[in-house]
């Protein structure tokens, strides 16, 4: 009796400093929605709202009832943040299974940390609060707001973000004033916009979605973004970095790209006598591409710096000289440079980059990279390189970069082209062996083995090969003999 009346009281306590009122009880989620899954989208309410070319506002309400263990990783938020973006609110609420609030997010409980990506040097930072508790069911609310000084990405919406997660509400929502309506692509969304003014006498376009079932992932199927419901969308007309432009085309894109490079290709005299002097007895296009491609390779390291618009615009060509490194833009910039110096043309080529990157919409003109490479027409075919890399093979691409779509930026503007396709006739691997068996068992063998095409990264092969140190374990891992001993080798 004394534990009853010990426990009454402190339900009394907690909710007069919480508020007495249960919110998101789990009993109200409709039953076919909590069978099988392990987080339930309780509200995920995402409204941008443009203001001018060069401001916008984020506001997101994220509801979630984490069914198990499963879905704990849904009880942390990170919200990101550099000095064109500023996060002005975020809050947090933690509910147990009736709908108590069992936490409140603290000023102190909420992290600020560097999102560091390997960069010498970033101004991207993330605030991130964890809201886990231990027993489930329990209910995560995140609710946060952010500003931005530019408009040129504007944030998707997956409606149903992953397997096992069903939808109990969902609602995306786009306000903008007159003239700077965002363009909008649907993917397995079968509801139309609302169209409406809002107070103040901006637009909105708005999509409602509620009593969504999971989605189930077939093993070795399709991407998940070609099977669940997704909202794209993107600026018309924006400004970023004080350089504004257009997304209506991809052209219109391209040239808007081409401001951000524009005069950033001078090189130092010393520079270009050095490229004139390495290319002077060689003939075609290709050979001289190969050459600067090693120059490049043996002169340069990859190392990226992030600041503002550092993001999409390369630093000159000369500091690249300087220095000596730079990140994909400022080394495929320099490249370009080089170059032309030596009489032959190149592109500096938007990518997006990733074994397993996304396919760019072509239709959908937007910022779709993440990447950049140089491209350099050859006759009726085009030489790529990538300028990242101090040990990749001239005009190799491989899985990171190979046979997908990328924006070049031409003298016209933007135009969409393909990168070289490796097709199954080109990605051989061909071994020969001589196998020498001596009556106690025991065998000696030369084995010669030839990789071509993608299978130069069969089992990380590029990443091995031009280190000695590493061959030789290479081989022994990647031989699959149990008990044998290497004599001798040559890659």
């Amino acid at each position: 009796m004394i534990k009853q009346i010990a426990g009454i009281v402190l339900t009394v306590l907690f909710s007069s400093v919480y508020g007495a009122d249960p919110k998101y009880p789990v009993s109200s989620i409709p039953e076919e929605l909590r069978k099988d899954v392990n987080v339930v989208v309780r509200e995920d309410q995402m409204t941008f709202k443009i203001h001018s070319k060069s401001r916008s506002t984020l506001k997101v309400l994220l509801v979630v009832t984490i069914m198990n263990g499963n879905g704990k990783h849904w009880a942390t938020n990170d919200i990101g943040y550099d000095k064109l973006t500023k996060i002005t609110s975020f809050k947090g609420t933690a509910y147990d299974a009736q709908g108590n609030v069992i936490k409140k997010l603290r000023s102190n409980e909420i992290y600020d940390q560097s999102d560091f990506d390997g960069s010498l040097y970033s101004d991207n930072r993330f605030k991130s609060a964890d809201l886990s508790q231990n027993i489930y069911p329990y209910t995560v609310e995140f609710e946060y707001e952010t500003e931005h000084k530019f408009l040129y990405s504007i944030p998707s919406s997956t409606i149903i973000p992953a397997e096992k997660t069903s939808v109990q509400h969902a609602s995306y929502s786009l306000i903008y004033p007159e003239g700077l309506e965002p363009r909008y692509r649907t993917h397995n969304v079968d509801v139309s916009p609302k169209k409406e003014k809002t107070p103040d006498g901006f637009h909105m376009l708005s999509w409602s979605f509620e009593n969504l079932k999971p989605i189930s992932f077939e093993p070795l199927g399709p991407p998940s973004e070609r099977i669940v419901p997704i909202i794209l969308a993107a600026p018309s007309s924006f400004e970023y970095g004080g350089y504004a432009g257009s997304m209506n085309t991809w052209k219109e894109y391209g040239e808007w790209q081409a401001l951000l490079i524009k005069d950033r290709d001078k090189l130092p005299e010393s520079t270009k006598q050095k490229v004139r002097e390495i290319t002077k007895d060689l003939v075609t296009t290709e050979e001289k591409a190969k050459a600067i491609y090693e120059y490049l390779q043996n002169k340069t390291r990859y190392v990226s710096v992030q600041l503002g618009i550092g993001g999409l615009q390369p630093f000159d060509a000369t500091l690249v000289d300087q220095t000596g490194y730079g990140d994909c833009k400022a080394l495929s910039n320099y490249t370009v440079a080089m170059l032309r110096e030596v009489g032959v043309k190149s592109y500096y080529t938007k990518i997006n980059a990733g074994p397993n990157a996304r396919d760019v919409i072509s239709d959908f003109p937007s910022h779709q990279s993440n990447h950049i490479i140089v491209a350099v027409p050859n006759d009726k075919d085009t030489l790529w390189l990538e300028c990242t890399d101090q040990s990749n093979p001239f005009g190799y691409l491989g899985t990171f970069t190979g046979d997908r779509k990328g924006l070049m930026i031409t003298e016209e503007g933007g135009k969409l082209v393909h990168t070289t396709r490796y097709a199954a006739d080109k990605n051989v691997l061909s071994r020969s062996a001589d196998v020498f068996v001596e009556i106690t068992g025991d065998a000696t063998a030369k084995v010669q083995t030839t990789y071509s095409g993608l299978q130069y990264e069969n089992g990380r092969l590029d990443a091995n090969l031009n280190n000695p140190d590493d061959q030789k374990s290479w081989l022994q891992k990647n031989t699959f003999i149990p008990s044998f001993d290497i004599t001798a080798f040559k890659m």
